[in-house]
Parts: structure tokens; C-alpha cells; sequence
């Protein structure tokens, strides 16, 4: 440590007196503490001073400067010396040296710029302020080796997680450096040809995550960059059918978007893909096309028109997939497309192989996405078909249960759907229920709902609407009297939501009748 204490105090007067000859030999010796332990080192050098002295040294001119770049790369691994880096002021002069025609020079310096800003918001802010984003495009479209491009690209690559330079990128010309590697390499069975396009594709896709990157590139439908991402689709590379429904996907996060895809035939572009995918697919590009697939469903004018191209049948050949992450999306996909369309979930909820399914991932402990997307499903099928067909079906595959545990979710949206589903379960088929609903123990769980004070009023409200459904069974209103529900619901009377007053009062009075 005395060694490295000595080269600092001679750079501190080398930043100062640039002739100084012994700075490579200072230099060295901090590179050589950095490979010997780099945390250590530079924990030491920032508690010396060395950060403040290291923008003067940043001298485009000095043989030094890539030396000055690699240890402030180096230093840049630890995430603790991140923010101090751009605090002290090294992304200037840094962004600066992108000019350089020294390649050394270059590769320092990207490799300094990525790591300052790898997973460190507050130095991505700072870039923002910057004339990066048009830097790093300018060298982009120099640049032709292999190499020098992965280089830039790792720079890019996080600075692009940062909305603002996002835009910046974009308004930079960087998507049509993009289009143009991914049209040279597209065909490459070269590995660093693959290794570009799957690069380009990525950050082509990161940049249509900003809002108004998004926008600003899908031009209401028309732009050239949409239109290019829309020939990926029926594409034959992975690589490029995975970027191109990843990017409908990003594309179809407003209305207005997706209303237009839908109307311009872009269904029918993902449903080849995901038939071409069906046995022994790629799981990423499942996953992706469902993805699309699903956001495209969100607006009511789309779900008649999904449907009617027979959305709903080319999702249902992936019921048999293994993979958690492509039966989330379906999942989600079919309950999307069948929200109010009272005649889709009819169809769907009395598909016996369908309800057995979910019945099977309701069980799903292992991964929690796709047993609460499960249960949602099953409580959709019933909710939107209001159908004793559909009903008949659930309970003879077992989701009753299923549905009562629903009821008991940590989260109220789920709470709510388990119990509207279950009161239409009680009005349509009660006997078929029954022995389903004493098995579950749905009264002492609705009996805990309307005695939780935290419960939510639509909670309480559905709750009591359920427990006047099932009080034509005998064996469900004898538990509801041994329970004293009475004293519960007479309590609610007072309730300050006057929905929930006022249905405490009607299920006071059937209780009443019957006691």
C-alpha cells in the first residue's frame, strides 16, 4: 500500500505538470494493485484522492490516457465507486475520447463508460445530460470491425435502460444502424454474425420499452422501422422471430396501437409463427408471440376480432406445455380475449380438457404466476359465461376448491373475482356444489372475510350475497347458524359504505326468516 500511497502523490503533481515521464510507471503500479485486488485498491485510492485527479489526465494527446481509462474501468466494477466517478466529473472528457482514432484509446474508454454506467441509475441520469447518445451513434457508423461494434454495443446496451436517452438514441439515427446489421448478418453462420444479430435485435427491442421511443417509432403504423420489425415475424432465424413479437409486444402497450395492429392483420402473422412452434418449439419465441398475443387482446373492439381468427384454438395446442413461463402467457392470453365475450367463455369454460388443466395448475405451488393466473381463468370462464354448463363442468373437475382458496388471496382484485364466481356457482347449481362448498369450509371462510375488518366493502359486500345463495342448502345453513353470522351482518349495518349497509340489512332479515 505504501507503493500505491507514492504513485498517487507523484500523479497528484503529474496532473498538475503533464511532462512529468514517470506517470506510465505510476500508472502501472495502480493497475497492478487493481489485478491484485481490485475492491481493496480501489477503496484505497478513492479514500487518496485519485478521482478528482483523474479528468486532467484524460488528455486525448498524452500516450497515457488509455492507462488513465482502463483504471477508471477497472475501479468502475465495484458498484460503490460508480456514482463517485461520475461526481467526479469523468464522463465529459470521457465521451470526449470517443472521438479518438486510437483504437486502445476507444476500447478504455467504452469499457470505462459501460461499466460507470452498468446498473447505476444516477451516472445514466448524468449521461442524459450529455451528448453520449449521438457520440456513440457517430462511432457506431464508422466503425467496421467486429469487435470495436461489441464494444460500443456494451455501452449502449445499459445506457439504453435510461428512457430519456432511449429517445435520444432513437432521434440519434441508432435504429437504422440497427436494421442495417441485423440485414448483414441475418444470413451469417459466422458466430460473431449471430453474436451481432442477436445483439442489434436485443437493443432494437430495449428501445421500444420507453413510451415515447415506442411511439415515436411506430409513426401511427406507418413507420419504416415498424414495417421492418413486421418482415421478422415470418422470418426463419429464431433470433429475429423472437426480436420481431417481442417488439409487437412493446409496440402494443396503448389502445390506439393495438387496435391498428389488429385491423392491418398482424394476428395472423403471430398465429403462423406459434403454429410453426407448436411441436418442439423455441420456448423464447412461445413465450413472445403469446406476449403480443395477449397485449393486442386488451381492447374490447380486438377480442371478437382475435376470436373470430381463431385466436383461442391456436393457444389451446400449447395446453400441454411444461414450461411455466408459456403457460403464464397462455393463461393470460385466453383470459384476456374472452372478457365480456360471454360466448367464448362458454365455449372454453365446458372444454373438459381445458378446466382439467387449470384444475391441475391451480396446484401450481411452485410457481405462483401461474396458479393465481389459473384460478383467475377458472373464476373468468364462470363470471363471463354466467353458464350452469360452464358451472357443471368446473365443479365436476374439481375447481370449487380452488375457487374458496381464491376467496382467501392476498389481493382484493382476486378475492373479489373467487367470490362473484363462486355466488354464481351458489345461484346456478347449488346442489351440484354443495358437497364441494361444506368440503372447502366456504362458510367459515366467508364468516372470516365479513369479520376482518380490513376487509375491502365490495369484499364484505360479495361475501354476504354469497352467504344469502347458499342458504338454500340445509347442510350450508345449518353451518351459518352455528357460526352466529347473525351478529356479524348486524354489525355491518353501520358500515359507512352504504352499498355494504344496506346488503347487511337484507342478509340480516333472510337470516332472520330462516333461524
Amino acid at each position: 500500500m505504501s507503493n500505491l500511497r507514492e504513485a498517487l502523490e507523484k500523479l497528484k503533481l503529474a496532473s498538475t505538470d503533464s511532462t512529468t515521464d514517470s506517470t506510465e510507471g505510476n500508472l502501472d503500479c495502480l493497475l497492478s494493485a487493481l489485478a491484485h485486488n481490485n475492491t481493496e485498491a480501489s477503496r484505497k485510492m478513492q479514500e487518496m484522492g485519485i478521482l478528482p485527479l483523474l479528468p486532467n489526465l484524460l488528455n486525448p494527446q498524452s500516450s497515457c490516457t488509455p492507462k488513465v481509462a482502463n483504471i477508471i474501468a477497472e475501479m468502475a466494477k465495484n458498484e460503490f465507486m460508480r456514482s463517485p466517478c461520475v461526481e467526479a466529473g469523468l464522463i465529459p472528457p470521457l465521451v470526449q475520447l470517443l472521438n479518438s482514432t486510437d483504437q486502445e484509446v476507444l476500447l478504455q474508454t467504452g469499457r470505462a463508460l459501460g461499466n460507470i454506467c452498468y446498473d447505476s441509475q444516477s451516472s445514466k441520469e448524468q449521461f442524459a445530460s450529455t451528448n453520449i447518445a449521438e457520440e456513440l451513434v457517430r462511432l457506431f457508423q464508422k466503425q467496421t470491425e467486429h469487435e470495436k461494434k461489441e464494444m460500443i454495443f456494451e455501452v449502449l446496451a445499459p445506457l439504453a435502460e435510461n428512457d430519456v436517452i432511449k429517445l435520444q438514441l432513437v432521434e440519434a439515427g441508432l435504429v437504422e444502424c440497427l436494421l442495417e446489421v441485423v440485414g448483414q448478418t441475418v444470413d451469417g453462420e459466422r458466430e460473431e454474425d449471430i453474436a451481432q444479430l442477436k445483439t442489434a435485435s436485443d437493443l432494437m427491442v430495449l428501445l421500444l420499452l420507453g413510451d415515447e421511443s415506442m411511439q415515436k417509432l411506430f409513426e401511427g403504423g406507418k413507420g419504416s422501422v415498424f414495417q421492418r420489425v413486421l418482415s421478422w415475424i415470418p422470418s426463419h432465424n429464431h433470433q429475429l422471430q423472437l426480436a420481431g413479437a417481442l417488439a409487437i409486444a412493446n409496440f402494443a402497450r396503448n389502445d390506439g396501437n393495438c387496435i391498428h395492429m389488429v385491423d392491418t392483420g398482424i394476428v395472423q402473422k403471430l398465429l403462423d409463427l406459434l403454429d410453426r412452434h407448436v411441436e418442439e418449439g423455441n420456448v423464447t419465441v412461445q413465450h413472445a408471440a403469446l406476449s403480443a398475443l395477449r397485449n393486442l387482446a386488451i381492447p374490447v373492439v380486438n377480442k371478437s376480432k382475435m376470436l373470430s381468427a381463431g385466436v383461442a384454438d391456436v393457444v389451446l395446442k400449447f395446453l400441454q406445455s411444461e414450461m411455466p413461463p408459456v403457460q403464464f402467457k397462455l393463461l393470460g392470453t385466453l383470459r384476456m380475449l374472452i372478457d365480456t365475450q360471454a360466448e367464448a367463455a362458454e365455449q372454453l369454460g365446458t372444454n373438459g380438457k381445458l378446466v382439467e388443466r387449470l384444475v391441475e395448475w391451480c396446484e401450481a405451488k411452485d410457481h405462483a404466476g401461474v396458479m393465481g393466473e389459473s384460478n383467475r381463468l377458472l373464476s373468468a370462464l364462470i363470471r363471463h359465461s354466467k353458464s350452469k354448463e360452464v358451472v357443471r363442468t368446473v365443479i365436476q373437475k374439481g375447481g370449487v376448491k380452488h375457487l374458496v382458496t381464491m376467496a382467501t388471496s392476498e389481493h382484493m382484485i382476486m378475492q373479489n373475482e373467487a367470490l362473484v364466481a363462486l355466488g354464481l356457482i351458489a345461484a346456478l347449481d347449488l346442489v351440484a356444489a354443495e358437497k364441494d362448498f361444506v368440503g372447502s369450509s366456504l362458510v367459515s371462510v366467508l364468516h372470516k372475510l365479513l369479520s376482518d375488518e380490513r376487509s375491502a366493502p365490495e369484499i364484505k359486500y360479495n361475501s354476504m350475497i354469497l352467504i344469502c345463495a347458499v342458504m338454500g342448502s340445509e347442510p350450508l345453513s345449518k353451518e351459518v347458524q352455528s357460526l352466529a353470522f347473525i351478529d356479524v351482518v348486524s354489525k355491518l349495518r353501520a358500515h359507512e359504505n352504504k352499498t355494504v349497509s344496506h346488503q347487511a340489512s337484507l342478509t340480516e332479515q333472510r337470516l332472520t326468516a330462516q333461524s
